[in-house]
Formats: C-alpha cells, structure tokens, sequence
C-alpha cells in the first residue's frame, strides 16, 4: 500500500552544471500532473510525463527541473552591438541636448540587456540523463510514499477488526430481537388493560411481520463479505484507493440498512460504533493511493 504523500529529489552533472529533479505528491482523486521544465527542453515533457505515470496512478504530483551552475550563468557579451548602443544613445542625447555620461552602471545595464545565456544542450544524451535523474528522484518518492503506506495498512486493519467485532456482536444480538419485541408488544397491551394470550393469532401475526421487517441476516452476510473483500485488497498489491472507495460505499449501505431495519436499541448502539469507525476508514483511505 502507498499513500499519495511524498517527495523525491535527485541531481546529476551536465557538463559544468547542475541538474536537480523534484518530484512531490499530494492527494488528489485521479492522477493530476504538472511538470515545469527549462525552455528548450519542452520537447522531453511527454517522455518525463510517461516516466510518472508508470510509477504514479493516483494524486497530484508536481515534477520541477532546474539546471544551475557555472554555465548556466556563462554569457557571451556581443561587444559590436554594445557600440553600436552606446553610440545611438550618444547621438540622441546631443540631439536633445541632454547631459550624456558613459557609467558603469549604464554599461552593466546595456550588456545585460544584450548578452545571450547559454542555451542548454537538448540531444538524446541529455534526455537520457535527465530520465535517469527522474527515475531517482521517483524512486525516492515511491520510498517515502510506501513507508507512509505502511504505517496506514497497520492503522487499516487494527479498525477493521473493530468493524468485525461489531459486526459479530449484531450478528449475536439479531435474533433475539423478534423476542425482545414479542413481550414489549405483551407488555404494552397489558398496560392498556388488553389481556391478550401470548399465543393469540393476532399477537402471533404481529410478531411475525416484526420478525420478517427486523431480519438482517442477508445484511449481515454481505458485511461479513465487504470487509473480507476489503482487507484482502488492503494487503495485496497494486492501487487500492478507488477500490476501497467503492467497497467502503457498500459497507456503509449495508450498515445504514441494518439500523433502519433492526429497531433494537443494543443494535443501534453497535450501528452506530460501526459508522463512526467506518468514517474513519474513509478519511484514510483518500490518502492512498
């Protein structure tokens, strides 16, 4: 199990310069990708996207590519055209009849304006090392992302043994509910000065129609199913989030059938136990991926 949270980070030389690859994740329903790359290295941008989703399926992950260095900061300074500058600014100036002095600030002001940076190579050896990084970078992600993972299967599987255990305590009550029910009904009829025989057709028929609106028993073999399901998907490999997501929505169906369904005050209590352990499960699960 992975969880959708994680950061990853690699560098590597590219001739005088550094090359620096981030890869972090956050959760996100799908698979959200955005990618920030150096200008002329645009066309590699489908190639870094297919290296993320053989690793990713699901959250939003952002991967940064940086170069720095001593290259990155090399310019080449175009000296005939710092001339050609100084000297149209000169000959406006005496045109304006404006003061003019050359500065050294002028000077850095003009050149930096003119100079060309090195551009970045963008062959095949350098997609193939800027791949490479990625993958570590990846790597260092799905590191972290399974650690956390880890931590959220042991959380996982300690709440569904409570789910269990709520669900055999149902399971253990349901049938005594039909006769919990059946002196309740003997009971209030008593109050009202009904003395009705406990065999009575009438108070025969009621309880039966109680006992066949009150079973739970399919219920509660499709609880015992859905949580079987779930804990098998939690421990197996590959992307569990969606899935659960739809096993949980059953589970809580089935659950909320159950309380509407048993109207039985020990039941209602367990129902109740179920859905907020179950809510808990939920918010877990958007973690993952």
């Amino acid at each position: 199990m992975n969880s959708m949270t994680g950061y990853g980070r690699a560098t590597a030389t590219l001739g005088t310069q550094t090359l620096t690859v981030q890869v972090n994740s956050v959760n996100r329903r799908g698979l959200d990708l955005s990618l920030s790359l150096p200008d002329e290295w645009q066309a590699f941008e489908s190639a870094v996207g297919d290296a993320v989703r053989k690793q990713v399926q699901r959250g939003k992950v952002h991967v940064a590519v940086e170069v720095a260095g001593q290259g990155a900061a090399a310019a080449e300074w175009d000296q005939d055209a710092l001339t050609a500058t100084l000297a149209q600014l000169t000959k406006f100036a005496r045109a304006k009849h404006i003061n003019f002095e050359v500065t050294g600030e002028l000077l850095w002001a003009i050149a930096s304006a003119q100079r060309s940076g090195t551009k970045l190579p963008a062959d095949d050896e350098t997609s193939a090392l800027l791949l490479k990084t990625l993958g570590q970078a990846l790597r260092g992600l799905g590191a972290m992302r399974a650690k956390e993972g880890e931590a959220l299967l042991v959380d996982f599987l300690g709440r569904l043994e409570k789910l269990h255990a709520a669900v055999e305590a149902i399971a253990h009550r349901a049938p005594q509910i039909t006769g919990v029910y059946k002196e309740q009904l003997l009971q209030r009829l008593r109050t009202a000065g009904l003395a009705l025989d406990v065999n009575d057709e009438r108070v025969l028929k009621e309880v039966a129609l109680f006992a066949d609106r009150a079973d739970i028993t399919e219920e509660i073999t499709r609880l015992r199913h859905h949580l079987g399901q779930l804990k098998e998907l939690l421990r197996g490999d590959g992307e569990v989030g969606r899935k659960a997501e739809f096993i949980l929505q059953e589970i809580g169906r089935e659950i909320h059938t159950i309380g509407s369904k048993a109207n039985d005050l020990a039941i209602a209590q367990r129902v109740i136990e179920f859905k907020n352990e179950l809510e808990r499960i939920r918010e877990q699960v958007a973690n993952v991926e």
